[in-house]
């Protein structure tokens, strides 16, 4: 409609720029001609990143003392791990950096229920990586060092101002919920020559949704049962199999209650069942702030992942993914994953072994 817009870069990485070329028409001024742009303040040398601008003084004066009380605050320790928490296998193998999130999340919502009518319904919980490479490029991965733990790796771990849900759902349900989140990978042709890219690039990360409590396999030889909008695309398929609760086959009418957030609680991600109807716990406190608070009772924690899902095997299918280069340093003991090569957007490829037993 003619009205001047740019969209700038995200956090600051690039400033939006509108040059307007203006004119008096009767005392009025009128745009006649107009450009947009974005500007980048930074590059990339290697994996450095290279200012383009100069600070300028008189702002870094103005927040000088809210920017350092900000750093004391965000470095200040909330706990310890005996492990690393990384994304860089997020996407293909079950992971620390989500275990995290759904560990603290289902300690929240048993605390809020205990007592409560939906007391004595088991409680599943969900969660998906949010730095995952894609569009962030090859270093926007999660990578925290065994140690101490601050509150800015939670922020780390947990990017959005997310809050806590908990929603009530039957075993066929929860199935379904699943069978959305395998959208995440691309049908593989088990008798295709030749390496096939696992992952769909077109499905976003942060709705590969992985639920602890039971245990899945994903057999990425079917096709998706459901489709991006969460309609039915393929109602004879199904991607989750040996779906189990406590050792045993799920049974479809069994009630749980799965902790969230109120991004996929309230249709987030269009998955199916999730429309904001079935939400029973919808509490005040970020998902972050969940995090810190497990962390500071607990003290200490294996963040660990507890290897609750995985694929199912396919032999003689060669299936690769991107990941980051750092990923390298958490390739021992991981049989069924090696370096490929890269890519020209800086990534690693990897290959995995879709026949061999996986490594969580």
């Amino acid at each position: 409609n003619g009205v001047p817009a740019v969209m700038p870069g995200f956090w600051g990485s690039h400033l939006g720029v509108i040059d307007l070329t203006l004119e008096v028409d009767g005392g009025a001024w009128l745009v006649v001609f107009y450009v947009g742009e974005n500007r980048e303040i930074y590059t990339r040398e290697g994996r450095a990143v290279v200012s383009l601008v100069d600070p300028h003084p008189d702002v870094l004066a103005a927040v000088e003392e809210e920017h350092l009380a900000t750093l004391d605050f965000v470095r200040a320790a909330v706990g310890q791990t005996t492990a690393p928490i990384n994304s860089y296998f997020a996407l293909v193998a079950d992971d620390p950096s989500i275990q995290i999130v759904t560990d603290a999340q289902k300690w929240y919502v048993e605390r809020i229920l205990e007592g409560s009518d939906y007391g004595d319904i088991p409680v599943l919980s969900a969660g998906a990586p949010f730095k995952a490479g894609g569009r962030g490029g090859p270093e926007y991965y999660t990578d925290v060092p065994a140690g101490e733990i601050a509150i800015k790796n939670v922020a780390d771990l947990y990017l959005y101002p997310n809050t806590v849900r908990a929603v009530l759902l039957n075993g066929a349900q929860v199935k379904d919920w699943l069978e959305m989140s395998a959208n995440m990978f691309n049908t593989v042709d088990p008798s295709a020559e030749g390496e096939q890219a696992l992952l769909n690039p077109d499905f976003p990360s942060y709705n590969f949704d992985v639920i602890d409590g039971v245990t899945y396999r994903i057999d990425v030889t079917r096709p998706p049962r459901f489709a991006k909008d969460g309609s039915l695309a393929n109602p004879d398929s199904s991607r989750i199999a040996d779906l189990e609760f406590q050792g045993r086959p799920i049974d479809p009418e069994q009630m749980f209650v799965v902790a969230t957030n109120n991004y996929r609680a309230g249709g987030g991600g269009k998955f199916p069942h999730l429309d904001g109807s079935n939400i029973i716990v919808e509490a005040p406190d970020t998902n972050r702030d969940v995090i810190v608070r497990y962390l500071i009772e607990k003290g200490e924690i294996d963040p660990s992942a507890d290897g609750n899902w995985s694929f199912a095997p396919v032999s003689g299918a060669a299936v690769t993914f991107e990941s980051g280069p750092a990923a390298q340093a958490y390739l021992d003991g991981r049989d069924d994953v090696e370096l490929s090569g890269t890519n020209e957007a800086g990534f690693a490829i990897y290959r995995l072994d879709l026949g061999a037993v996986p490594v969580n």
